[in-house]
């Protein structure tokens, strides 16, 4: 018995390393390699996709540069780069870094309490601009670090899922972790800040590079502006009581002021003037005769809250800048009223009033758009017999009408004492030809009261803004007006000067200008308008 236990463990004994060698060599077996080779491209797909799952699911953060609000968001790729959207004029594209993560910065809309601090304060303008690098400075620390924290999480979560391993988990979330932050390192050292100067651009911001010389003038010029302005803005009380000896500056208690806007162009130095003025002149009503933005988008509707601050009635009508949405954010202002081809009655006054028929947001210089041809005369005609026909039928006595482009004056003349427009930018009063047996009507053409916005300090002088108080007496007749003029910069001055209308019902004693009229019908193309000159200064 005893012999063959000592057989066996004699046996087992020799046996012993002849296992360990056989474990040893079918470790090395080709299946084998090829199970651990498995194994790791499994934990490598798992820690990838995990990397791109994060990405997508944490890889965004809203932060405010300025006064706009805007989404960062961080996607993979195999070259770095960063694109700018801003809906709905289109992107640019910055050679900004290298490495396989993508920057994307949506600019979305307004905030309101933001810009009317810029509002009430134009000096706040350049302090925004100081403070928009270090905003996204801090946004995209964010953005990084939401970003891993997102990639290891859905690593962990991803690798639990699949492999069932503590270890195995936790070396795709530590491989997760690695990669990442790498490739963030990798953005981080490869920055080229200087890549904003040569962006590619996309959308309807193709033609940017036309302007991007005078751009970067604007820019230096509006900075002079905006510190000028500050200035200017409160010596239009001084100037008022300079000028408080003369007549109609005490009126009777019957008199109702009308402060006349026109041409805003997201200038938001206008609204300050537009407050000043309202408060100082003590004004009844507010009438904008349009384009109170550029391209009627979506981010532009918040530049209109800056009408209830006034908590005066703000009359407005569309310009051709203006979008049916720029509309619809004016009437939402508790004190707003907005006219198309109709009728209202405040402080007093019966105005009427009809939108451009056009809408044109482009970037040209010429307030005109694409110019006074056969087609647009036909549109801006017919606008103003659209509104002639209009006040017709009004039961009520029409006092003012309100256009956008003069053009359409012509069909008005004779149909109310007063046309009110805008759209060239340039200040005129003039009368309109007078049609047999009926009232003479005068033509009060508005410079613009935002300087044209940027596209105004692209001259070698700034187009001034301009704005006019109305005084109405008791019989709602026009009895004088003042032209407040704020110079651009390098003209350091208020100009104000008054009108006194000796025989209200007759009007000012001012030149007739003829206005575009239609062709005759036997003319040999349809639609052929014979253009008579639109009234310019």
């Amino acid at each position: 018995m005893d012999g063959h236990e000592n057989e066996q463990h004699r046996t087992g004994d020799e046996t012993s390393p002849e296992r360990g060698r056989a474990r040893r060599l079918t470790a090395w077996r080709p299946g084998h390699r090829l199970r651990r080779l498995g194994v790791v491209l499994a934990l490598l797909a798992v820690t990838l996709g995990g990397i791109v799952i994060g990405t997508y699911a944490g890889g965004h953060v809203g932060t405010d540069i300025g006064p706009f609000r805007a989404e960062l968001k961080l996607s993979p790729s195999l070259s770095g780069g960063t694109t700018v959207d801003i809906p709905p004029l289109g992107a640019l594209l910055l050679d900004s870094h290298d490495g396989p993560a993508y920057l994307t910065v949506e600019v979305g809309s307004l905030d309101q309490g933001r810009t009317e601090a810029l509002i009430d304060d134009p000096a706040s303008i350049s302090r925004a601009s100081q403070s928009a690098v270090q905003d996204v400075r801090d946004g995209v620390m964010r953005l990084g670090l939401r970003t891993l924290a997102s990639v290891v999480l859905a690593t962990l979560l991803l690798a639990a899922l699949v492999f069932r391993d503590v270890r195995r988990t936790a070396w795709a979330g530590g491989l997760a972790l690695v990669v990442t932050a790498g490739s963030l390192g990798v953005a981080a050292s490869t920055l080229r800040p200087q890549a904003i100067e040569e962006p590619r651009y996309e959308g309807l911001l193709v033609n940017a590079p036309a302007i991007v010389g005078d751009a970067r003038r604007i820019a230096n010029d509006y900075t002079k502006y905006a510190e000028q302005l500050q200035r200017l803005v409160g010596n239009v009380s001084k100037l008022y009581t300079t000028v408080s000896a003369l007549p109609v500056v005490q009126p009777s208690p019957g008199t109702t002021r009308v402060l006349h806007v026109s041409d805003i162009h997201l200038n938001p130095t206008g609204w300050q003037l537009i407050r000043t003025v309202v408060e100082q002149f003590g004004i009844d009503v507010v009438v904008d005769t349009g384009d109170m933005t550029d391209w009627g988008s979506e981010p532009e509707a918040s530049f209109v809250g800056s009408i209830g601050l006034l908590k005066k009635p703000y009359v407005f009508i569309r310009g051709n800048h203006d979008s049916p949405r720029t509309a619809a954010a004016v009437a939402q202002q508790p004190n707003a009223i907005v006219l198309n081809n109709s009728v209202t009655t405040v402080g007093g006054l019966t105005i009427a009033g009809i939108g451009d028929p056009r809408f044109t947001p482009d970037k040209e210089t010429s307030p005109a758009g694409s110019g006074l041809t056969s087609a647009v005369a036909d549109q801006v005609i017919g606008a103003g017999e659209q509104l002639a026909a209009t006040i017709d039928k009004s039961p009520r006595k029409v006092d003012i009408a309100l256009i956008h482009d003069p053009a359409s004056a012509g069909p008005l003349s004779g149909d109310c004492p007063l046309v009110l427009s805008g759209h060239t930018h340039s200040r005129q009063v003039s009368k309109l030809p007078q049609v047999e047996g009926k009232q003479p009507t005068t033509l009060m053409v508005q410079g613009s009261t935002g300087g044209a916005g940027l596209r105004g300090l692209e001259g070698e002088k700034p187009t001034p803004l301009t704005m006019t108080v109305l005084y109405f007496d008791q019989q709602k007749l026009l009895q004088a007006y003042d032209e407040i003029t704020v110079g651009g910069t390098g003209q350091s001055q208020v100009n104000l000067e008054r009108h006194v209308i000796r025989d209200p019902a007759k009007g000012d004693q001012v030149p007739v200008t003829p206005t575009p009229t239609r062709g005759p019908s036997e003319s040999p193309s349809p639609g052929t308008t014979t253009l008579s000159p639109t009234p310019t200064s």
